[in-house]
């Protein structure tokens, strides 16, 4: 079991289910399936490592008035802990995600004053010195997370997402002290495999992951010399894509840390994405290690 801080963004999110985004202005859609939970990047990363037994200290910012229990629904099978989650923002941070019959999406985001709100950062220097390793987003309030790692000596995996050449030089602080990077393909106009090199030359990660949709992923790891692509595996029936890179970030970071192997740990972590696939709630679909063993075996035997 590994001991890891969890630093990024919560919010609400619904996730409605169309079959199409062009809709007809004058149709009400009595059949579309809507779900609500909570969600984030950093909630669904606290999620993935908690089913997989570590010891996780989550820390986020919600609204002044929210019921903290909507992070601990009844039928979880696992509970996170809410002490860390701060009550500063005016409200919780919503999402509202439309997702069409292929699973593509379109999504309104209305983060709320996240921008301009801070972290209490005397509540961190504890839970930090016996940290194994910090997985971070790249939200302003995890900023001051970066020095405080720094100076505990605590390794830093940092989930930037997506990927945007003109916002990266807003990330850099993130992006030059991250030993694990994990970003998406969306903003990539280059030859990805040049891409990650060349970002991980110019950052000095030891390690990035740059996903890439269906295709899977490309594993850079500068120790072992690898700058690989792997395919993504199949698991489950897809029902919606979203969330499925929290849970590969979070699953590679709790095996590498426990095995030292990237290649082990991001096959066992394609398996957690795919797996992840298979639930309408970014909140839900996450593997516990029996699970992934299992699966282990019948797709790499």
């Amino acid at each position: 079991m590994s001991n890891v801080i969890v630093a990024g963004v919560t919010q609400i999110e619904t996730i409605v289910k169309v079959d199409s985004f062009y809709l007809d202005e004058n149709e009400r859609l009595f059949s579309a399936p809507i779900y609500v939970s909570a969600g984030g990047d950093a909630y669904d990363e606290a999620l993935a490592l908690s089913w997989l037994g570590d010891k996780v200290t989550f820390m986020s910012v919600v609204g002044r008035n929210q019921d903290m229990g909507v992070f601990n629904p009844a039928d979880s099978g696992v509970r996170i802990d809410t002490q860390y989650m701060l009550k500063k923002m005016e409200e919780t941070p919503t999402e509202v995600v439309f997702v069409d019959k292929n699973w593509k999406q379109k999504i309104f985001e209305d983060i709320k004053n996240l921008r301009d709100t801070a972290y209490d950062m005397n509540l961190v220097s504890g839970p930090i010195s016996e940290a194994d390793i910090i997985l971070l987003s790249n939200a302003n309030f995890c900023r001051p997370f970066v020095q405080a790692a720094i100076d505990s000596g605590t390794k830093i995996a940092l989930n930037l997402r997506t990927y945007n050449r003109e916002k990266e030089k807003y990330n850099v602080d993130f992006l030059s002290n991250a030993s694990i990077l994990y970003l998406s393909d969306d903003g990539v106009d280059e030859d990805p495999f040049e891409f990650v090199k060349n970002i991980a030359s110019k950052y000095g990660n030891d390690i990035v992951i740059l996903g890439q949709g269906g295709t899977g992923l490309i594993l850079f790891d500068k120790k072992q010399n690898i700058n690989i692509h792997l395919n993504a595996v199949d698991t489950v029936k897809v029902v919606n894509t979203l969330g499925a890179g929290n849970a590969l970030i979070a699953s590679f970071v709790h095996y590498y840390l426990e095995t030292g192997d990237s290649v082990m740990a991001i096959k066992n972590a394609l398996l957690c994405a795919s797996y992840k696939l298979g639930y309408e709630k970014t909140s839900e679909g996450f593997m516990t290690p029996e699970q992934v063993e299992h699966w282990k075996k019948l797709i790499w035997r």
